[in-house]
């Protein structure tokens, strides 16, 4: 099986990019063949310092590794080191519908938030589907927000195949139901657009700052509170040992929930789950000069894969004459 997913270099990588795409991608090494890749040519629709780019580029390279992901056991690179990608996504944009993009709701939420309106961000979704179609990507890790852009591809590729003949293998999301949207400190969807993130590597200091500005209620500690409805809980959850996770919960429905208490708890929790990652980034990030070419070597190795797709397109369309 196919796996592929990337991952936006726009800012410090958070707990909602490791549980909605991460760790899913990491636990997918062993069983299939993963495409991982940093989409730098996405974050140009919201990043316009060169210098944060590319810093943000290979910092987020290194925290993926750090995490977990082995690139000797996947195709590992960076979008804009394979240029068939840009190719493609023209050819595609002359085939996409403007209703198409004009009912995403990514695009809709994003401008609704102060994110300045560009004709990049509108046509995200194309360039999205160019990413995964190029590789014949059979499976998509996604958090749930995603999940209308997979539709979009799909489209896209059902209209190419209708037209120029079978080309694209049409690819399914993978979404799990209790990660696909992980709450950010206001209760929001987590994202680096809203400011609401709570980042994996950052000082104690900061974490600290961020779990304790989770915004919670004002019910009263000993009255009863609904857990699922509680995004610190929904926070919690993802860190906390099963049996403590239930004294928790039962606390919320008896009454007894200090949020105070609970936030304190997460930190600790989060501190330590993220240890080793930390550990292992430090050592990577003492030799960035290895990780530009484990990026190199992995972006050639995708554009191999990627070659015989476009030739195909190419032809398919009439660009060979």
């Amino acid at each position: 099986m196919r796996v592929l997913s990337g991952i936006q270099p726009s800012g410090q990588l958070h707990i909602g990019n490791y549980f909605g795409m991460m760790q899913p991608m990491i636990s997918n090494m062993a069983e299939h063949e993963l495409y991982a890749f940093i989409v730098d040519l996405h974050a140009l629709t919201s990043v316009h310092d060169a210098q944060r780019l590319a810093t943000g580029t290979l910092e987020a390279a290194v925290d993926f590794m750090a995490l977990g992901l082995e690139p000797e056991r996947c195709i590992f690179w960076v979008q804009s080191d394979v240029p068939e990608v840009t190719e493609l996504t023209w050819v595609l944009s002359t085939l996409t519908p403007m209703g198409l993009l004009e009912r995403c709701h990514s695009y809709k939420d994003k401008i609704a938030k102060g994110i300045a309106s560009s004709h990049g961000l509108f046509a995200y979704p194309v360039l999205m589907a160019a990413d995964i179609l190029l590789y014949q990507a059979q499976r998509v890790p996604v958090g749930k927000d995603q999940k209308q852009h997979l539709e979009v591809a799909r489209d896209i590729a059902i209209k190419f195949n209708s037209l120029f003949g079978d080309t694209f293998v049409l690819p399914e999301p993978v979404i799990d139901a209790d990660l696909a949207v992980v709450p950010g400190l206001d209760g929001q969807k987590m994202s680096k657009s809203y400011g609401n993130t709570i980042p994996i590597f950052t000082g104690e200091k900061e974490l600290k700052k961020r779990v304790m500005a989770i915004v919670t209620d004002s019910t009263p500690v000993d009255e009863p509170k609904d857990p699922d409805r509680c995004n610190l809980y929904n926070i919690f959850k993802l860190f906390a040992p099963a049996d403590r996770l239930k004294e928790v919960r039962d606390l919320y429905l008896n009454g007894g929930a200090m949020y105070g208490k609970i936030k304190l708890e997460l930190l600790e929790l989060l501190w330590e789950y993220f240890r080793p990652a930390r550990q292992r980034r430090e050592q990577l990030l003492a030799d960035p000069g290895q990780v530009r070419d484990i990026l190199r070597q992995g972006a050639e190795k995708a554009r191999a894969k990627a070659a015989p797709t476009l030739e195909e397109v190419r032809r398919r369309v009439g660009l060979r004459y």
